[in-house]
């Protein structure tokens, strides 16, 4: 992997971003490799028309900025003008082509970043494994022989990071499917507060909980694509001191069902921690104990993502993979009266927790319960939704508390990758930010 730095810095030494486009594009075309499982399609002209540009600009000391020429990946997600989005659908595939890009990709070109390609992804963004049977799923970089979930939905965006086929990738989060795949894939991913990045042109799954982030190798990588999407100053981040630093590490639920592997990486990257000057605290925060209970009949994503599939699966249900249609037409179960209760019951819950965790700097609690499972071991049904429903369970409650987060590489080098998550209050993005750069000194794999 390649950080984002690294890449302006030699390009700033005078390399090309010709060739550094070619070496990602050699990577996707390797058959040797996961390229076609991971992009569904690739924008190598263009790309290399931009690599050109960029070369002659930067030549001329006229570089829009340090980041002209870096390859990104977009997420199958979002508009880019003159393809169908296809969202990892092929109920799309005949949809007409977006005429302009999504706000995200029209800003990620403005700072000079190349997209060079649609990556894929779990079909409507509708489950945290990654699985998608319509366009096969990449493998996991930490077993390929054993052929092991990337985690979703953004699989394709931490896939192409993890192998070299582009320097960042572009994805969304509703409920982990930034921090997921990169918890599974030894990655960083980070979900902003919603708000702060516009979602015109991405296609939606909940409008409630959708937010837009990217996937890469560091800390710092994150933060410089955070600002662009954003629409922020790109500053330098600046790592605060883990002396003193308070941490909360909640009790409830979220350390249930851990494997030991997800135990032992949490358990030295706390001691880590303690032992750089941080203090931790464990809170009962007992009040996750209650999510369950308000989303027990499918949440906001059930009845939002039926809102907008409806029309769609009167049409192509057959097209669709029935365990992402399944939990679609749970949105039935809501009438009106029930979606009202629970958007008021959102913002309660919302103000109970932020009383709670006021005090601290951020939460500290493992990204999924569970490392990279078997592709096969998946197939049947209740397995499915077993692990999907425990990969979720951790990241989805930070969109619905409205908040930031960030996955963070805890494994010792060579294991089964582990991520450890941080979580900041609304709006405290920057922040965030800050505090993970930090922790990623300690804890990251060396």
């Amino acid at each position: 992997m390649r950080s984002i730095a690294a890449a302006a810095k030699s390009l700033e030494a005078g390399a090309k971003s010709r060739d550094l486009i070619e070496q990602c594009l050699a990577r996707i075309e390797d058959r040797a490799g996961e390229g076609a499982r991971t992009f569904l399609k690739v924008h190598a002209e263009p790309a290399r028309a931009a690599a050109d540009y960029y070369d002659g600009l930067r030549g001329r000391g006229a570089a829009p900025s340090p980041y002209a020429g870096i390859p990104v990946s977009i997420k199958d997600l979002f508009d880019i003008a003159g393809d169908v989005t296809t969202a990892g659908s092929t109920a799309l595939r005949e949809a007409a082509p977006a005429k302009r890009d999504a706000a995200a990709v029209a800003r990620l070109r403005a700072a000079g970043f190349i997209p060079i390609g649609r990556t894929n992804m779990t079909e409507f963004a509708f489950s945290g494994l990654g699985i998608n049977p319509h366009y096969d799923t990449p493998r996991n970089p930490y077993d390929r022989q054993a052929a092991r979930i990337p985690g979703g939905s953004s699989s394709g965006a931490a896939i192409s990071v993890t192998d070299g086929m582009a320097v960042a990738g572009l994805g969304t989060d509703t409920g982990g499917s930034c921090r997921i795949p990169a918890a599974l894939c030894g990655i960083v991913g980070f979900k902003p507060t919603a708000h702060r990045v516009p979602t015109r042109g991405a296609f939606p799954l909940s409008t409630s909980l959708d937010s837009i982030g990217p996937l890469a190798a560091t800390v710092e990588c994150c933060a410089v694509i955070d600002a662009v999407l954003a629409g922020e100053p790109s500053v330098e981040l600046l790592p605060c001191s883990l002396e003193g630093l308070r941490l909360a590490v909640p009790q409830t639920m979220v350390l249930d069902n851990m494997e030991p592997a997800v135990a032992d990486a949490l358990g030295r990257a706390l001691a880590a921690l303690r032992k750089a000057g941080a203090r931790l605290v464990d809170i009962p925060l007992r009040e996750l104990g209650e999510l369950q209970g308000i989303n027990s009949k499918g949440g906001l994503s059930a009845p939002e993502s039926y809102a907008i599939h409806r029309a769609l699966i009167a049409r192509y249900e057959k097209q669709y993979d029935p365990r992402v249609l399944v939990r679609i037409l749970r949105g039935k179960e809501q009438d009106a009266a029930d979606y009202i209760d629970l958007v008021a019951a959102r913002s309660e819950f919302i103000a109970r927790v932020a009383a709670i965790t006021a005090p601290y700097d951020a939460l500290v609690l493992p990204t999924t319960p569970l490392v990279a499972q078997r592709i096969a071991d998946l197939a049947d049904d209740e397995a499915y939704r077993r692990v999907n429903m425990l990969m979720l369970r951790n990241p989805s409650l930070v969109n619905f508390l409205d908040r930031c987060a960030i996955s963070i590489p805890c494994h010792r080098a060579g294991d089964a990758p582990v991520g450890l998550m941080l979580v900041g209050e609304h709006d405290a993005d920057r922040r965030l930010l800050s505090v993970a750069a930090a922790v990623e000194k300690v804890v990251s794999p060396s």
